[in-house]
Parts: C-alpha cells; sequence; structure tokens
C-alpha cells in the first residue's frame, strides 16, 4: 500500500512563495519513492509580491493557493481540507514564503507566529507520532511544533535564523545541504537544502536523502 504524504506549499517563487527547486525536488523524490502526494496551501493573500527579475516588491496582490497551484499543476487543496488521519507523513517545502505566509518569521524573527491553521496541521502529525520533513527555512517552525528540546537544523548553526529559534529552546544542528538531521523521538526531519546549498545538485541530494527516509519511516 503507497504511503500518502501531504505537502504544504507556501506560494510559487523563492523571494514571496515556496522555493520551486525544493518544492519539486521534494515531490520527484516522493513520487520516485512510491509516495501519493497531496498539495495544500493556505486560501490566504502572501504578504507582498516581488518582482524575481529585480527583486522589488511590486504593487499587486496574489493568493498564496493560487499561486501555489502553478507548482501542483493545479491538483492543490485550501489546507483547511487537510486531515492528519488521511496521510502518513508531511513535507513543508522551503523559499521566503515558508517565513512570510506560513508564519512571519521573516519580519518578526525570534518573536514570530506561525499561522493557526499552519500550526494545526503541522501539530495534528507530531502528536500522531507520523513524520514530518522541513526544508530550508522551514524548520524554524519545529520549536512552535514540537517545542523545546527539538531537534533541527538551518545548515550554518550559527546563522541568525539558527540564533532566534535556539533562543526559544530548539537545538540547532549544523549540517551539509547534501545531509540532513533527525529528530529520533520527534519523528522530525530537516534538511538546509537552499540555506547553505551552493548548488542545485548539493540542494537535491539533501532533499532527496531526507524523503528516503521520511518514506521509509511513514
Amino acid at each position: 500500500m503507497n504511503k500518502k504524504v501531504a505537502v504544504i506549499l507556501a506560494g510559487c517563487g523563492v523571494y514571496d512563495g515556496s522555493e520551486i527547486h525544493e518544492a519539486v525536488i521534494a515531490l520527484v523524490s516522493l513520487d520516485r519513492g512510491g509516495a501519493e502526494v497531496q498539495c495544500f496551501a493556505p486560501d490566504i493573500p502572501q504578504m507582498h509580491v516581488v518582482n524575481h527579475l529585480t527583486g522589488e516588491v511590486m504593487e499587486e496582490t496574489r493568493n498564496v493557493l493560487v499561486e501555489a497551484a502553478r507548482i501542483a499543476r493545479g491538483q492543490i487543496k485550501p489546507l483547511t481540507e487537510l486531515k492528519v488521519e488521511d496521510f502518513d507523513a508531511l513535507v513543508l517545502p522551503g523559499g521566503f514564503g515558508a517565513a512570510k505566509n506560513l508564519c512571519d518569521f521573516a519580519t518578526q524573527g525570534a518573536e514570530f507566529q506561525v499561522r493557526h491553521d499552519v500550526l494545526r496541521a503541522a501539530q495534528d502529525f507530531a502528536e500522531a507520532s507520523k513524520p514530518v520533513g522541513l526544508i530550508c527555512i522551514s524548520p524554524v517552525m519545529a520549536v512552535k511544533i514540537y517545542g523545546e528540546g527539538v531537534v533541527c537544523t538551518l545548515g550554518d548553526a550559527g546563522c541568525d535564523a539558527a540564533e532566534a529559534v535556539r533562543r526559544l529552546g530548539a537545538e540547532v544542528k549544523g549540517c551539509a545541504a547534501d545531509q540532513f538531521v533527525e529528530d529520533t523521538e520527534r519523528k522530525l526531519l530537516t534538511t538546509p537544502a537552499y540555506m547553505v546549498a551552493q548548488s542545485l545538485t548539493e540542494a537535491a541530494t539533501g532533499i532527496e536523502k531526507m524523503i528516503a527516509r521520511l518514506v521509509a519511516l511513514a
């Protein structure tokens, strides 16, 4: 019987949504692992829209669910429809959208909060002892999901993001882009991807290893 994995996206594009490479690599890895995947996203406006050619904020609004549908080829559902009992594992790719649309870490730092629907979904998997995979900047949310003592990585253990979540009680480990960190007690898997990756191959290798472990745990 195929494992069923939910993937929460945060839009489409590294600067204001889900990092497309990370999301697609995760989806391909899940498919290769024989998993049945369903994508979800909050049905909300993006924090802002960034011109990915210039890096400048644009004077327009976009919807996180609508933009994430680009990555999911339209096969996506509102996050409100995600039910933990229907799935064996959960994955959250990175990109600035994870820190802007799924939580407000990008603007609030250590004072950040995770969106209530994102937090509810992730905590449901944690409480059910089902594996969760967090990629790139998404592991900042681990301390909100699991509480103090959670083990995760953001790549460089001394970076600002790592210091911020460490102050909240997380144990943040250093990790190369082509590896991942496992919190065996909590079944939490994290990989830094483009937090430290210098190439697409480095990011892909770490994500592929993490996904293979996630599917094995599911």
